[in-house]
C-alpha cells in the first residue's frame, strides 16, 4: 500500500516538473497563438524598446526611452524611428494624459535664452512650462546623453506643440502636435532596437 502512495506522489512531482518547463518554454497549448505565452499589453506609460507604434498608417519602432524628472514629477519620451524617419513620443499626465508626436527641426535657430513668445513656420508659439529634469534613459536617444536637460515648452493653435531642449549646450528643437492616444496602436517587440547598432 505505501509503495503506490510513493508512486502516485512521484508521478504528481514529474508531472508538475514538466507542464513548469513547457510553461516557461511558452510550449503549453492555450497560452497564446503558436504555443506561445501572451505578451504584456502596452500602454503610453510602459513601452519598451523595440515595441512598434503604429500610426496613420506608419509602423513606428521603439529605439529608446527617456524619462524627465523634476521632483516627484516625471515624464516619458520615446525614440521612434521608421527607415531614416525619426520623431519623439512625448507623454504627460498631469490632470489628464497628454501624447504629442514631434520631428526635430533644423529651421528654427535658437541662441541665449529661449523668448517667451516665438514665430515658427507663420504660427505663433508661446512658452508654457520651463525648468531642468534630471534624466534617465534606456536604448537609444541619440545626442541627448546629459544628466540633465533645459527645457522649453511652448504651444500655438490646433494642438500645435513646440519643443526647446539645452542638452550640456546643444539644443534641439522639435515640433509637431498633440494626438489622441486612442489613435495609437502599441504593439510588443522583440526587446531590441531594430536600427543601429
Amino acid at each position: 500500500m505505501m509503495v503506490f502512495v510513493w508512486i502516485g506522489i512521484i508521478i504528481i512531482i514529474a508531472t508538475a516538473v514538466v507542464l513548469l518547463v513547457l510553461q516557461q518554454r511558452g510550449q503549453l497549448s492555450g497560452f497564446g497563438e503558436r504555443g506561445r505565452l501572451p505578451l504584456e499589453e502596452r500602454t503610453v506609460f510602459t513601452l519598451e524598446v523595440g515595441d512598434i507604434v503604429q500610426y496613420m498608417g506608419t509602423d513606428w519602432v521603439v529605439e529608446g526611452k527617456l524619462t524627465y524628472n523634476v521632483g516627484d514629477y516625471a515624464w516619458y519620451e520615446y525614440l521612434l524611428q521608421d527607415g531614416e524617419r525619426i520623431c519623439w513620443l512625448s507623454v504627460d499626465e498631469d490632470d489628464r494624459v497628454e501624447v504629442a508626436l514631434l520631428e526635430p527641426t533644423q529651421q528654427l535657430e535658437v541662441s541665449g535664452e529661449p523668448p517667451k513668445q516665438l514665430t515658427f513656420d507663420g504660427d505663433i508659439y508661446r512658452c508654457i512650462e520651463s525648468g531642468v529634469a534630471e534624466m534617465t534613459r534606456t536604448g537609444t536617444t541619440l545626442h541627448r546623453t546629459a544628466e540633465r536637460c533645459r527645457y522649453f515648452d511652448y504651444e500655438g493653435s490646433e494642438n500645435k506643440v513646440l519643443s526647446i531642449e539645452e542638452w550640456d549646450g546643444d539644443i534641439e528643437v522639435t515640433v509637431g502636435e498633440r494626438i489622441n492616444p486612442r489613435m495609437l496602436t502599441l504593439l510588443p517587440g522583440t526587446g531590441e532596437r531594430l536600427y543601429g547598432s
